[in-house]
């Protein structure tokens, strides 16, 4: 048989290669197979995943978790009234008998000590036990019913006018916050025979035996607290209205200095050449290519007219992994001016996804598999941004250091956890993650445009609720005050999750359910006063939206990754701001088409023109079905 340098030599050219692999494989595995759909909701229902999942969680773990999650919270709380009326009642019956034996008085120091020195502890501990509860246990609960109650209506008249549909959306509300307020009260009844409010010495001895008075004082507590708050939560929610699309936008003056924002959201960045995605499993796309396609696309609108501002609201990679992070820096770095212009913040998919590779595993609190991800999400948005950021010093009111100082004094900790991993690294380090939020960027002059980065995801330990969402009320707090800080500015307010349900809603229900941000109703009424100062950017449903909920601006941004291409592009938009008179005008936005390789064969496409408002007078959405 002749060798290839002989035929070489004979014929004076190489012979073609032999097709690799020679026949065709039985399972091609740059195709993917059934494993790389397990759980794409895109292929699957959440309740038909849900329903396999349940048969593979660790049962002992999920018990654990919620002993950790809801059980110790409710204990905490239901002891700081034992505490401290028993304090109370054991100190006026020492000044009123004036009993000065030896135990008594044993007694009665231990307990001015506990208050003097650990009073205020045992308070904060108390409160954080409170908030958990209602953040996991009832603002959930009371969503479901709201939600619930509007999904059905909207099945039931799906035809109805908006100022009806609206009506509708209201009484469903108030009928949510009425059923949780019954539910409340019952379970208050139910635990009042059971509860014990002063506590005294002898249960020192007998610790075990709290436990039941305990928790039926926490049930009492959150329920009476949740019968009077359900009902106010319904009549804001009614009061609020339902979310409609933009009707116009505003005209930026000739004279006005103009800020251009390009808002992407929901890369998804994976760590391989061909991954896919958890959620599209595949029937989305695989490797990076389009993440490069929208980057280059964006890079050379740049070029031709400078962008201000490149926002990412959240899910820059689709698990937070190592191998994600390096290759969505990668595709950043390559465009060095977009590196020095853009501003990321975590979605659910960069710290919340516990294992892509099995969603059925839960992860305990103590786990510092949540702690590595948070730490590689600031890590990378320290390192493009760090120097830009400022956190805000919630006791002084002021902004505080920069992203980079702030994390300075941890830098040998966070390397030798990232290295070595560890429970007790984990839990010096757990303050970090809610200390830096929110993050904010000053503007450079007091009629400017400043932007705040919020971390809106809930403490989520189960791959399947990683995508459900919450703002805290100490987070809300900081941003009032830090938009209070400029009177005259404009502001951008960044988010991962939908505020409220688009107009026209998901068909799924546990679609609509499953990645809501639980009190976001709640926090459209805390921005309500900065209304006219502000807009609210965000992305995770992977819908394209422009539309104000309660007089606040809300922009949805689509997902140029996740969302199949439409005749052969995917498309996002760049925005643009004026400050003038003490409000934020929004203009007409530049959608910017991308067109891909795969879907055409050729290259880009010159961007669209701004929309004409008066070619749809109706919405001021660009995309009036909102599914782009």
């Amino acid at each position: 048989m002749a060798t290839k340098s002989q035929l070489t030599q004979a014929t004076g050219t190489m012979p073609e290669p032999a097709p690799f692999p020679p026949t065709p494989l039985l399972i091609d595995p740059r195709r993917g197979d059934v494993e790389d759909d397990l759980a794409s909701t895109k292929s699957r229902s959440l309740l038909a995943i849900g329903g396999r999942l349940l048969a593979e969680i660790s049962l002992p773990k999920l018990v654990l978790a919620w002993i950790m999650l809801i059980g110790l919270p409710a204990i905490l709380l239901g002891l700081a009234p034992l505490v401290v009326l028993g304090w109370a009642a054991t100190l006026s019956g020492q000044v009123a008998t004036e009993l000065a034996g030896l135990w008594s008085l044993v007694i009665l120091a231990g307990l001015a000590a506990l208050a003097w020195f650990g009073g205020k502890p045992v308070l904060r501990a108390a409160e954080r036990s409170f908030w958990s509860l209602n953040a996991l246990a009832v603002q959930p609960i009371y969503t479901l019913f709201r939600e619930g109650l509007r999904h059905i209506a909207g099945r039931l008249a799906p035809s109805l006018r908006p100022h009806r549909l609206t009506r509708l959306y209201a009484i469903a509300a108030l009928g949510g916050g009425l059923l949780v307020s019954a539910l409340s009260c019952w379970l208050v009844v139910l635990a009042w025979p059971a509860s014990r409010w002063v506590g005294d010495a002898w249960d020192l001895l007998t610790p075990l035996q709290l436990i039941v008075p305990a928790l039926a004082n926490a049930t009492v507590i959150v329920g009476c607290y949740v019968t009077g708050a359900a009902l106010v939560w319904a009549i804001a929610d009614a009061a609020l209205g339902r979310p409609a699309d933009l009707m116009a936008f505003d005209g930026l003056p000739s004279d006005a200095r103009v800020w251009r924002v390009a808002h992407l959201s929901d890369l998804h960045a994976v760590g391989e050449r061909y991954g896919f995605r958890i959620e599209s499993g595949r029937t989305g796309p695989q490797g990076n290519d389009r993440m490069h396609h929208v980057l280059d696309r964006l890079d050379a609108v740049h070029a031709r007219e400078p962008l201000d501002l490149f926002l990412i609201t959240g899910d820059m990679t689709d698990a937070g992994r190592s191998g994600e992070w390096a290759e969505f820096m990668d595709a950043v770095a390559a465009h060095p001016a977009l590196a020095e212009r853009v501003l990321i913040l975590p979605g659910n998919h960069d710290v919340n996804v516990v294992d892509r590779a099995n969603p059925a595993r839960l992860e305990l609190p103590t786990s510092p598999g949540k702690r590595i991800r948070q730490l590689r999400t600031l890590s990378i948005m320290e390192a493009l941004h760090g120097d830009r950021v400022f956190c805000f010093d919630t006791e002084s009111g002021r902004l505080g250091p920069t992203l980079s100082e702030t994390l300075a004094p941890y830098r040998d900790d966070i390397a030798a956890f990232a290295d070595n991993g560890g429970i007790r690294r984990s839990m010096r380090l757990t303050r970090i993650w809610d200390d830096v939020f929110p993050m904010v960027v000053p503007p450079t002059t007091d009629d400017g445009m400043g932007v705040v980065l919020l971390n809106s995801n809930a403490e989520a330990h189960f791959s399947f609720t990683n995508a459900l969402g919450l703002i805290s009320a100490l987070h809300a707090k900081d941003l009032a005050a830090a938009m209070e800080l400029y009177p005259r500015a404009g502001w951008i307010v960044a988010l991962h999750h939908h505020l409220v349900e688009y107009p026209t809603p998901a068909k799924a229900f546990s679609e609509r359910i499953g990645t809501a941000l639980i009190n976001g109703t709640w926090f459209v009424g805390q921005l309500r006063p900065f209304a006219d100062r502000l807009v609210v950017f965000h992305g995770h449903r992977h819908t394209e939206w422009i539309g104000q909920c309660g007089g606040v601006r809300i922009v949805s941004a689509s997902s140029p990754v996740m969302n199949p291409p439409q005749n052969g592009s995917v498309s996002f938009f760049v925005h643009k701001f004026a400050v003038g008179g003490g409000t934020l005008k929004l203009a007409t936005p530049e959608r910017v088409e991308v067109r891909l390789p795969d879907g055409s064969g050729q290259g880009w496409a010159d961007p669209s023109p701004p929309v004409d408002r008066a070619a749809s007078p109706a919405t001021g959405s660009p995309d009036p079905g909102h599914r782009r």
